[in-house]
């Protein structure tokens, strides 16, 4: 049991930490013996080695951090030219040596002074992302890609608590994939609803998100529902999307043990309903963390379909860098159990930077109104910590 301002005390102390959703509350990781910063020659290695190493059968016997986007383009193959944009690591693992379990609730109250900007400037306005918009649609119609998420970022300058505004983001936006790192130079504070791989022994699932409808007081889940199965963009957006995450598990996975465990349900969270498959499969033998990442990683889900050549297809066109953006936090075990979201509705804090990345997904019948407007709602709930 820890003590009753363990979490003030810890976030006073400047000592780095990391939290993490967990099935009964919140998982918290402290007292880091290594810091690994990535780069494109060490990613390998490091994914390698991480469970090559003796476990002791203890809690803390993993790494857990981040992959950024940029990383694991490169881990397969993938190039992505210079952009503008922070100067931020491609991606960080930490080795914790302290454990604790943490209640559902989390009780913090920020004493501390912070200077807030609830001002945020977008990079993309509607004028120059219906451009985009219309220039993707024609690779759309000429079969380059079927469908392509279209990413744009909110920023401002502010001094953040992340502790702060991780606890009031949970209070009011839980999420299954929730977590916040501290650090000496910049945090990360996530509602991501989004699981990517979770592997236990020889068992690997995938849960894909692809359908948002904004919340208003006369819908409910059964008529969230409703109007996804009518719909025919969502539908189809939807399917695209559980096809790609089939087909990546396939090339890991025993044959014929891929199967859909839940089929396109809704998920409810603060300002919107989100359309959701569950996906599983049993893992060839001797397959490796490496492959596992590689096959899975970056998310199809938040890129588009399919999902090599809409990559190429983004990294030509966007000029500023995603950074942590639809990359990858979580954990890998010593043992090879894993467990990876996809990093979405998320706040990087950097040297008193804030930023907010969010996408929607473009298909023949999309309309860029609609998937403009889709942004800002996705964004909302996290500019809505700096009122």
């Amino acid at each position: 049991m820890i003590k009753k301002n363990y979490l003030e005390d810890l976030n006073d102390s400047k000592k780095p930490f990391i939290i993490y959703r967990s099935n009964k509350g919140f998982d918290l990781y402290t007292d880091f013996s290594k810091k690994i910063i990535l780069t494109k020659d060490n990613i390998e290695k490091f994914i390698n080695q991480s469970t090559r190493l003796k476990s002791k059968k203890k809690e803390t016997d993993l790494f857990i951090g981040f992959f950024g986007y940029e990383i694991l383009n490169n881990l397969i193959g993938i190039k992505v030219k210079k952009q503008k944009g922070l100067k931020f690591p491609k991606g960080i693992f930490y080795k914790p040596e302290t454990k604790l379990k943490l209640p559902n609730k989390l009780n913090f109250k920020n004493l501390g002074i912070v200077r807030l900007n609830k001002l945020f400037k977008i990079n993309i306005n509607k004028s120059s992302y219906k451009i985009i918009f219309d220039k993707f649609k024609k690779k759309i119609k000429s079969g380059e890609t079927y469908q392509i998420k279209i990413c744009t970022k909110y920023s401002n300058k502010a001094q953040i608590d992340p502790l702060d505004f991780f606890c009031r983001l949970v209070k009011s936006n839980m999420a299954p994939e929730a977590f916040m790192i501290k650090d000496k130079d910049y945090s990360i504070i996530s509602c991501s609803p989004e699981n990517l791989i979770s592997k236990k022994n020889d068992f690997i699932t995938t849960k894909p998100i692809a359908g948002t409808l904004k919340k208003t007081k006369k819908l409910n889940r059964i008529k969230a529902l409703a109007f996804f199965k009518k719909n025919i963009k969502e539908s189809k957006e939807h399917n695209m999307i559980v096809d790609m995450e089939r087909s990546d598990l396939s090339k890991i996975c025993k044959a014929g043990s891929v199967k859909i465990l839940k089929k396109k349900i809704v998920e409810e969270y603060k300002d919107l309903y989100h359309y959701v498959s569950l996906i599983g499969g049993r893992l060839k033998n001797n397959t490796s963390s490496l492959n596992i990442i590689k096959a899975m990683m970056p998310g199809g889900s938040v890129i588009g379909c399919p999902k090599i050549s809409t990559l190429n297809l983004l990294n030509r066109q966007e000029k500023e860098s995603r950074n942590i953006y639809t990359g990858s936090f979580g954990y890998i075990k010593f043992n090879g159990d894993m467990r990876f979201n996809i990093i979405i509705r998320s706040i990087l804090n950097y040297k008193e930077n804030s930023e907010i990345s969010v996408a929607s997904g473009v298909v023949i019948d999309s309309n860029a109104k609609h998937e403009f407007n889709e942004n800002y709602i996705k964004a909302k709930a996290l500019m809505d910590l700096y009122k």
